[in-house]
């Protein structure tokens, strides 16, 4: 097997951790000894072992003069858990094989000149595109402090997000749906505007056998939310929040008597700060984010420059009509303003594709 190998299941390996690890990266190890596998570990839970001390703890024999391969840069510094450059070198590590380097201040190749200098040899860059892909929250939280937004929706071939009735249940299929609930389980946080929750009454939940409930959050500029809401119920059992303007605590005083979060955010053009509300995310160690909104806070994100990814699940059906669109607002006016998804793949689920890119954010600058 190739270094390439041996990082392709490192890849495996880390992609366990998704949803699990939040805010901290997805990461896999494995260790060589004269091309056999004697130990393989991953970050599995955030304050867990990391998946350098994950696969020596894995190990049956002295792992001393072993090949180690793990997606990204090891750590050098105390945070829940010790240093992982530690651990390397007193196991006795020969070799380190390095996918990504980590963005983190605190590391940013202080973990390789460590282990360079203790005369550990150490190769880096084996798969680096799929290694960075694998932790592009990570990446983006760490160096900005703002969650990662994939803007998640469903629409058919003539780009309806409903019919003319209203009626969206169910444009994409059973496969795209268990898809979405998998996406959940990955994000720490799903985001959802007040007229989406006025129009379905949504739970918002993850319903994956054995997943993680992420964080939902409301954009509700003037506190609508209805108390007998599916949200406001179980916001006792399912963490809630409600982001909305200075109503004051009076009025907030039901929703969070019910178990919400109310966060009284300042406003920008008499909507939420959706920067605001992002940094306040951010602050709150929420990496990673799933926008489900409707066609207006759709477009207030991507005009925000707040999204980083589109994921559009499309349905082989025709609906006709009149009906809203995914993404509203007041647009664009020209094509050459238009926001670019790039290094887009098309992926079937089920009886629908999923179509995914990365949003251009070079006509965004920093957001």
């Amino acid at each position: 097997m190739t270094d390439a190998d041996y990082m392709t299941l490192a890849l495996e390996l880390a992609r366990k951790g998704a949803g699990w690890t939040s805010p901290n990266p997805m990461v896999g190890a494995v260790l060589v000894q004269n091309g056999r596998i004697i130990g393989q570990g991953w970050h599995k839970r955030r304050g867990g072992l990391h998946a350098e001390r994950e696969a020596l703890a894995d190990c049956r024999e002295s792992p001393a003069g072993a090949v180690l391969y793990v997606t990204l840069e090891p750590c050098c510094h105390h945070g829940r858990q010790p240093p992982c450059t530690d651990a390397i070198l007193e196991a006795g590590i020969g070799r380190v094989v390095v996918g990504s380097l980590d963005p983190n201040p605190l590391v940013a190749g202080k973990g390789i000149e460590i282990l360079q200098a203790h005369g550990v040899a150490v190769e880096t860059g084996v798969l680096r595109e799929e290694c960075d892909r694998l932790n592009r929250a990570f990446f983006r939280y760490i160096t900005v402090k703002r969650p990662y937004v994939t803007m998640k929706y469903a629409m058919t071939l003539d780009g309806k997000i409903a019919t003319r009735t209203g009626a969206s249940r169910w444009i994409s299929g059973e496969a795209a749906r268990e898809q979405v609930h998998r996406d959940r389980h990955a994000n720490a946080a799903i985001l959802a505007g007040v007229r989406t929750v006025l129009a379905d009454d949504p739970l918002l939940t993850c319903r994956m056998e054995g997943g993680k409930q992420p964080l939902r959050v409301i954009c509700d500029t003037r506190l609508r939310t209805p108390l007998d809401s599916q949200l406001v119920r179980t916001a006792g059992e399912f963490p809630t929040v409600l982001a909305t303007g200075p109503v004051g605590a009076g009025r907030a005083a039901p929703y969070r008597a019910a178990g919400c979060q109310v966060w009284e955010l300042p406003l920008r053009e008499g909507r939420v700060d959706l920067p605001a509300l992002m940094d306040r995310l951010g602050a709150e160690e929420i990496d990673s984010l799933l926008l489900e909104g409707g066609g207006t806070l759709n477009w207030a994100m991507l005009e925000a420059g707040l999204v980083q990814r589109v994921q559009v699940y499309l349905a082989p059906k025709l609906f006709g009509g009149t009906a809203p669109s995914p993404v509203a607002g007041t647009g664009v006016a020209y094509p050459a303003q238009a926001v670019r998804v790039r290094g887009w793949t098309v992926t079937p689920v089920g009886e629908d594709f999923l179509i995914e890119g990365e949003v251009d954010q070079s006509v965004y600058g920093d957001c």
